[in-house]
């Protein structure tokens, strides 16, 4: 019997590369039938790839909006969502082989107490993955941190907002659809391994994302040629770990 056709929600190369090292990482240690947590899972694009592969998925987050939206899009049975805070993920008591916090640190004042609670929700020999964009990567320096900046000027951000309507960028993105989407953390590698050690974890594996194609004007030619995107990913590969868009990260209790 021939195994059902995996498909993808997400469109552009570098969230695909993320979704295939959160699944290949799972397949070589976590069993088909385990129960996966996806934190923070917005509009559910993780947990249903997930949910293809036979896992038991528990998708969370605390926007009501971006869980309404991931239920609609949900067919599969071994797959649900619940609006649900960290403190009411501790008090359910249970424990999961895998959890998943994928391009969620970054928006958190203090990304330490949302660790804290997943390490109390991850089986003593389970497996994190912790996927955050490289805070001195291309994007965050060159996109997100003077982007940032112009919010404090509403009259200049709403000259780039009408530039940007004009030059077809939309604003929102596919993973979701909550209302403040801001970086507030910009990790490098020391400080991702020391936000991890302080929360009792190692990080064992750290990988690349892409390097330049969402990074303005080079995304205004790569967002529309996808061999581009795949081209970027691949030289992010052969650069400094440093320069690379994003970390892809597997970590481990201590």
């Amino acid at each position: 019997m021939m195994s059902p056709k995996i498909t993808y929600e997400y469109e552009r190369i570098t969230d695909i590369k993320r979704l295939n090292f959160i699944t290949n990482s799972l397949q070589q240690v976590i069993p088909a039938n385990a129960n996966i947590l996806d934190v923070g899972c917005g509009n559910g694009v993780i947990t249903r790839h997930l949910g293809q592969f036979g896992y038991n998925v528990l998708g969370i987050d605390v926007s009501d909006k971006t869980i309404a939206v991931a239920r609609s899009k949900n067919t599969l049975a071994n797959v649900r969502f619940e609006v649900m805070s960290a403190e009411e993920l501790v008090a359910s008591g249970a424990q999961y082989d895998a959890v998943i916090c994928s391009e969620v640190l970054e928006h958190l004042h203090d990304p330490g107490v949302l660790l804290k609670t997943i390490y109390q929700s991850l089986k003593d020999n389970g497996t994190l993955i912790v996927t955050v964009p490289n805070g001195m990567g291309p994007r965050e320096v060159f996109v997100t941190k003077p982007m940032l900046k112009v919010r404090r000027n509403p009259g200049l951000q709403a000259f780039v907002n009408k530039v940007k309507g004009a030059l077809g960028y939309k604003g929102t993105t596919v993973q979701s659809q909550a209302d403040n989407l801001d970086h507030v953390q910009f990790f490098t590698r020391a400080d991702l391994r020391a936000l991890a050690s302080a929360n009792n974890f190692d990080i064992i594996k750290i990988s690349r994302t892409n390097f330049v194609e969402d990074v303005f004007p080079f995304s205004m030619l790569t967002k529309r040629v996808k061999s581009l995107q795949s081209l970027d990913c691949q030289v992010a590969e052969l650069l400094p770990l440093g320069f690379t868009g994003g970390f892809n990260t597997i970590w481990k209790k201590k």
